[in-house]
């Protein structure tokens, strides 16, 4: 693994975690119905999760020479809660993956750190997906 091919898969996650940011954003400021007060909790509370994950990777990219994107991956379009949350879970599994390949990239790279800061955040993912997953559970 090069340096130019991790700055390159990195800045492919930072455009994921841009897309989750408005997706979390836009969605939650979207959802209609009897659950919006804790659609809107649950989706506002992760923002800032993924604030924090794209500002680490920016500053990674940064770190290793490269040029963090500010394009984000397409936010998909959903009008019912039970589409918005369909659309998150996958994006969170997406990410888990990601950030998963990722550290095994790093390690091949020889980044220790970076190695154990993306499984910290396959983590955090794949608590996001339970969650959501959760809510899904038994929506009619």
């Amino acid at each position: 693994m090069d340096k130019k091919t991790l700055i390159e898969a990195l800045n492919e996650d930072l455009a994921g975690e841009l897309q989750a940011v408005i997706q979390y954003l836009t969605y939650s400021a979207r959802v209609t119905g009897p659950w919006r007060p804790q659609l809107v909790t649950f989706m506002q509370t992760e923002v800032q999760d993924e604030l924090m994950h794209a500002q680490f990777l920016a500053d990674k990219i940064a770190a290793l020479g490269g040029e963090p994107t500010t394009t984000p991956r397409p936010v998909p379009q959903a009008e019912h809660p039970r589409d918005m949350l369909k659309a998150i879970l996958e994006a969170e599994l997406q990410a888990g993956k990601d950030y998963t390949e990722r550290a095994k990239q790093a390690d091949e790279y020889g980044d220790k750190g970076l190695a154990v800061q993306l499984e910290d955040m396959v983590r955090d993912e794949t608590g996001h997906a339970e969650e959501t997953a959760k809510l899904l559970k038994n929506w009619e």
